[in-house]
């Protein structure tokens, strides 16, 4: 792999890692609003789980990121031991299970809507 192709791919993912950011940004500052009620503060909450693009919402999409990465450190790690792969699957995890089911509990407590259990 050429040197140029590397930076031009990572320039890219800086790029979009910037522009995430951003946004990210915008989403924490609507949050902190003074007038952000419980209602408000569940939907927004709710937007970042039950999205359906990316099917599964930003948390997914995070997880599905990292999954992707783990894949590919498995093709790269010299002693394929599983250093690099392994703790990226259990971040994927964490996020889709642990932390996206918190968001879920939150969403409810703030503002349940009609099918919640």
């Amino acid at each position: 792999m050429t040197a140029a192709v590397t930076r031009t791919r990572l320039e890219r993912v800086r790029a979009s890692v910037g522009i995430a950011s951003l946004a990210l940004q915008q989403i924490e500052d609507d949050l902190r609003a003074a007038d952000v009620d419980q209602e408000e503060l569940a939907a927004i909450l709710r937007e970042l789980i039950e999205d359906t693009d990316p099917p599964g919402g930003f948390m997914a999409a995070v997880a599905q990121l990292l999954t992707a990465a783990a894949c590919r450190a498995e093709q790269v790690e010299p002693d394929r031991d599983g250093d690099a792969s392994c703790p990226l699957h259990e971040a994927a995890a964490l996020i889709t299970d642990d932390a996206g089911q918190r968001l879920i509990w939150a969403a409810r407590a703030l503002h349940p809507q009609q099918g919640d259990i």
